[in-house]
């Protein structure tokens, strides 16, 4: 095999037109420079110079091998440029998958400091996965992906129901890596003008009655068990929306109630109250999963980082720190 840098040396002597001079050029000595190219001439078994009293010519079959070998050397030094752009974060891009309460807030914050900090990275927002996060992650279709403990069962469908469900083993997470984030407290939310709206916090069992607003895995209520024994029977599920902009607006509408995770509550419309319940409702934890080193990609890496330090931090205004929800103030009815 030839490698690039013999190739460098035939371009240095042909260009220079004689041994010495390319090896002063390469900070070699002549005779290693004599060497190399004598070497490259017995593996392709033709000469590629004439040596003359002053000097070296190409010969017919030099001139082919120098032409070949610039161009070799540009695309390798191409690949090589490209390549480094990954290791650096000036280039290449970034697939990312989330689901809707997670793209309201913290997905689009991440993306916002992931470009000032590396411009030169594309961030893709892909749809997640029909065969799972992880399956996409394994397959490389997917670089990181936000997803929650609901989700890390064998099936999630049947883990809603049934508290003794198999979780993934540890055969389906080998080389992947689950980053924890945050937990995430459920607070139930309301209009702005239902009567437990005044209240700091809302027995569970005062809603049993109430109409129920569901969305898809895992923007959903969760575990049901744990809900029907608070409420003192299961849900009464009348609406199914996976949008969670039109989960607001069923509630706005006082069509019903639902569930909103910690870092969605930054995104609340303003005419809908929050209440922590009485009992406190299960955690659901928000992870990021990416490949395990060494396979992991620094830019995924970066994303984790940004994502972890979104999770770690306060916010602004009506946001609240991921894992410790606060009450917003009841509002005040006109006398």
């Amino acid at each position: 095999m030839i490698d690039s840098w013999t190739l460098r040396v035939l371009l240095e002597v042909a260009g220079r037109g004689s041994f010495s001079a390319a090896a002063e050029a390469l900070s070699m000595t002549q005779p290693a420079v004599s060497r190399q190219i004598s070497g490259l001439e017995r593996r392709v078994g033709v000469p590629l110079f004439r040596r003359l009293p002053r000097g070296v010519r190409l010969t017919q079959a030099g001139q082919t091998a120098v032409e070949l070998a610039r161009d070799i050397l540009v695309r390798t030094d191409a690949l090589e440029a490209r390549l480094r752009a990954f290791t650096s974060l000036t280039g290449g891009q970034l697939n990312v998958s989330a689901f809707p309460s997670a793209n309201a807030r913290l997905t689009p914050e991440a993306i916002r400091r992931f470009a000032e900090s590396h411009p030169g990275v594309a961030v893709n927002l892909v749809r997640p996965d029909e065969a799972g996060p992880l399956a996409a992650i394994r397959d490389g279709r997917i670089d990181v992906a936000l997803l929650t403990s609901w989700q890390l069962f064998a099936d999630p469908a049947s883990a809603k129901y049934d508290p003794s469900a198999s979780r993934v083993t540890d055969e389906a997470l080998d080389g992947l890596d689950l980053v924890p984030l945050c937990d995430e407290r459920l607070h139930v939310a309301l209009p702005a003008d239902h009567p437990l709206a005044q209240r700091n916090r809302v027995p569970l069992r005062k809603l049993k009655d109430e109409r129920w607003i569901e969305g898809a895995y895992p923007d959903c209520l969760g575990p049901i068990p744990p809900i029907a024994e608070a409420l003192g029977g299961p849900p009464q599920i009348a609406f199914f929306c996976d949008d969670w902009n039109g989960k607001q607006a069923l509630v706005a509408a006082r069509a019903g109630v639902m569930l909103v995770p910690t870092l969605t509550q930054a995104a609340l419309r303003p005419d809908i109250v929050l209440r922590p319940t009485v009992p406190v409702l299960p955690t659901r934890r928000l992870y990021a999963a990416a490949a395990a080193p060494p396979f992991r990609s620094p830019a995924a890496t970066a994303m984790i980082e940004i994502l972890t330090a979104i999770c770690r931090q306060p916010v602004e205004a009506d946001d609240r720190p991921p894992g410790r929800p606060e009450d917003r103030e009841a509002p005040r009815r006109k006398p």
